[in-house]
């Protein structure tokens, strides 16, 4: 299969790996002419990818038309930020081609003013005629891990069952797994909020907290993400899977984490704008944080964690006040959440 990956980053790019490995033909297109000539001429991506060598029979280009004309699947690998500038390139593109291809995109968070999720974004700004299907795939996977080969899970959904079994096809091997999932909200929400998380412990481990209080705010992170996401229409088992929980722990308990650097960088004194300068990467739990503090105000949902963080990130809430008024909310119970939402599905079947 001929697939182009769009995005040259460190996701990307080890995607790029895998589907290189399993025989596609993969061609990447990236903005940055040095890149593009690393990739080309070392087969190597340096900036994101350090110590990784890459088969000679990935190629680059910095021309998006031909990058689109190369690929039955478009895989996009860029952030939630650029997505629909790019998508809306891209739809011009394939127009002017008089082509359909099967869209993938990898990014995790949701956009910053709509609040939309990636697939709501890309359905907005391609034309039907120019797609079989648009795709995500999602789930406890750092790019560090994927390109050395380590074992890895991920799911994918689409709204049409055809769409994403050629994703699932396309990616699984030996050492990278794809199951299919039905629940395309679940799966984007799953793997946007569990940023917001990431940030939220990255502080705690920065402020010196021990495990004790990260697990509770990870248990009580996923509470307030399935709390969200099945308001906007995910089903809550979801987030008992790749998605959810294992998205979580991984993104809220590791150094690969940008978010969790990210957490850890502030907890240091460093500002948020010298962070996202400096971070060489886009932080996603950023604009998410905002993006579902607002949705949690408008849907009237209670997201502590969310908000609090919120409020510390944009609006100079203090270390000592964010952690009283977690501590100090109103008693309340346990199953008030998760568990009561897949009761609640359970229940209904």
């Amino acid at each position: 299969m001929k697939i182009s990956m769009i995005g040259t980053g460190s996701f990307g790019t080890s995607l790029a790996m895998v589907l290189d490995e399993n025989g596609h033909d993969v061609l990447m297109y990236g903005r940055n002419d040095d890149t593009v000539h690393e990739i080309n001429q070392e087969h190597s991506n340096k900036n994101y990818l350090k110590d990784i060598k890459l088969n000679e029979t990935i190629k680059a280009t910095n021309d998006l038309e031909v990058a689109v004309a190369h690929g039955e699947m478009l895989v996009l690998a860029v952030p939630v930020k650029a997505m629909r500038t790019m998508a809306r390139t891209i739809n011009v593109i394939l127009t002017e081609q008089n082509k359909k291809v099967l869209i993938c995109h990898v990014a995790k968070g949701l956009e910053l003013g709509t609040h939309k999720r990636v697939s709501e974004v890309l359905q907005e700004e391609l034309s039907e005629n120019n797609y079989t299907d648009i795709a995500v795939l999602s789930g406890p996977s750092h790019a560090e891990e994927v390109s050395l080969m380590l074992p890895t899970t991920v799911s994918t959904a689409s709204v049409n069952e055809s769409g994403r079994k050629i994703v699932q096809d396309a990616f699984i091997n030996k050492h990278f797994r794809v199951y299919e999932n039905k629940d395309l909200i679940g799966v984007e929400v799953g793997g946007a909020l569990k940023n917001i998380i990431a940030i939220a412990i990255g502080i705690l481990d920065g402020l010196g907290f021990g495990d004790n209080t990260k697990s509770a705010v990870i248990t009580r992170g996923l509470h307030e993400i399935a709390r969200l996401g099945t308001k906007m229409g995910a089903d809550p088992l979801t987030f008992m899977g790749l998605t959810g929980v294992g998205d979580l722990i991984v993104t809220a308990m590791s150094e690969h984490s940008r978010n969790f650097r990210c957490g850890k960088m502030l907890a240091s004194g460093q500002s948020l704008d010298d962070i996202i300068e400096n971070m060489g990467m886009v932080v996603e739990g950023v604009n998410t944080t905002k993006a579902a503090y607002e949705l949690s105000q408008q849907f009237d949902i209670d997201m502590p964690i969310t908000n609090v963080l919120y409020l510390y990130l944009f609006e100079e809430l203090s270390e000592e006040e964010a952690f009283y008024s977690l501590m100090m909310r109103d008693k309340t119970s346990e199953t008030d959440g998760l568990i009561a939402l897949m009761k609640n599905r359970i229940d209904s079947e």
